[in-house]
């Protein structure tokens, strides 16, 4: 089972306004495990950015001046979603991008379903915690997720975040495998059917949670600053 977990960050709120995406950031999760292969991309929208969304995702237009536009990246893009599920947080808006960055560009085949399924985790987490808050950041609280290192909005750290979540919130593996030349960190985790009865409930696992050092995060968080910045 191949799931791509996705994020996008844009110039505005709104397609209606002309706002366009200009950072995409996927994480490739295999079998409910984090593969450690991902796709990230900054774009150049050839418009302003408006303040509010700056002060959130931190981007500029200075800094998009040399990105490529998305009708240079849809070809890989869509070779990377293809055929899999889309996990996206409050997917209507970054399908809604995406399908209008499709559209712009008067493409074959314009609809995300087109290319991929889609899971909406903002609806998941309502139906699992009615009347709570289930912003990704609530979320990353809710489920122990650390995310002390985001200061501000990105794709691709959003989109690693909301795997974790994900994969936490569904009650499944969370295991990651990393480059074998950052070293690794990897983590289990055991969950039974959902439709299972309780007597099914394995009490003979010794499982053990291998930790990650201060020196593999430090590790991990500098390819992926590396990774942002390119």
């Amino acid at each position: 089972m191949r799931q791509i977990v996705l994020d996008t960050e844009t110039t505005g709120l709104s397609t209606s306004q002309g706002h366009r995406v200009i950072e995409i950031g996927c994480v490739e999760l295999v079998n409910r495990r984090i593969s450690g292969n991902h796709y990230h991309t900054f774009l150049n929208p050839d418009r302003d950015i408006d303040e509010g969304a700056e002060r959130v995702h931190g981007i500029s237009r200075d800094d998009l001046e040399t990105a490529p536009r998305f009708s240079e990246v849809v070809d890989e893009l869509l070779a990377f979603i293809r055929d899999a599920e889309l996990v996206i947080h409050n997917a209507e808006f970054d399908v809604g991008f995406l399908e209008h960055e499709l559209k712009l560009m008067k493409h074959a085949e314009p609809r995300i379903t087109q290319h991929s399924t889609v899971l909406d985790t903002l609806a998941v987490a309502r139906k699992m915690h009615p009347g709570q808050r289930n912003s990704l950041d609530a979320l990353c609280k809710r489920y122990e997720v650390d995310a002390s290192n985001r200061d501000l909005h990105g794709a691709l750290i959003d989109a690693e975040l909301l795997a974790k979540v994900y994969l936490a919130m569904t009650g499944g593996q969370t295991a990651l495998s990393l480059d074998e030349e950052s070293g690794s960190s990897r983590g289990s985790g055991f969950s039974r059917d959902k439709g299972a009865e309780a007597s099914e409930t394995r009490t003979d696992l010794n499982l053990v949670v291998i930790r990650a050092t201060e020196e593999e995060l430090a590790a991990h968080e500098a390819l992926v600053q590396k990774i942002s910045a390119s």
